[in-house]
């Protein structure tokens, strides 16, 4: 199921939820639709409503500061669009640049988006010492950023241009 954006009352970027979710946000007029599915419709008995794609609260929620988005494998995958650091064709899994046996940790710095090839390939070494050069550097999104580029390719483009800018 896709997931639909969150907007605080002042546009910025909370969080992503179901579309179940921000259908009853809407209904119960918690939130209100910023941009709809242009071809999905949720239907019930007395209900007949454009799915929400981008939904903006109606009171303003306040959120601690977040100075990091948390590091994940899935979000790794996400932030190198499933695409291998080595070789670009679909990855699979996450290799540490610097391998854990060599003391790497899990950080987005340390973490490249990988085909299982290639993983098994580089085995337990650096880039330079297997000779595989990566294809672009890892790095570090901003919380907003990770939100974004959490809804995938097709919905970020879809999205305003005022909201999806490059991450």
């Amino acid at each position: 199921m896709r997931d639909t954006l969150v907007l605080n009352a002042s546009f910025e970027p909370l969080s992503t939820v179901t579309l179940n979710r921000a259908v009853v946000l809407v209904l119960q007029d918690k939130a209100v639709v910023e941009q709809a599915h242009p071809e999905l419709r949720m239907r019930g008995a007395a209900l007949d409503i454009p799915a929400p794609r981008v939904i903006r609260l109606c009171r303003y929620v306040r959120v601690p500061f977040r100075r990091q988005a948390p590091w994940s494998r899935r979000g790794v995958l996400v932030r190198d669009r499933h695409k291998c650091a080595y070789c670009g064709r679909r990855a699979t899994t996450v290799d540490h640049v610097v391998p854990r046996a060599q003391g790497g940790q899990d950080s987005w710095l340390n973490t490249v988006a990988s085909c299982a090839d290639d993983n098994h390939r580089k085995a337990a070494r650096t880039p330079e010492q297997a000779g595989m050069p990566l294809l672009r550097r890892p790095f570090e999104p901003t919380p907003a950023d990770a939100m974004l580029l959490a809804l995938g390719r097709d919905e970020l483009e879809a999205l305003p241009e005022w909201l999806a800018q490059p991450a």
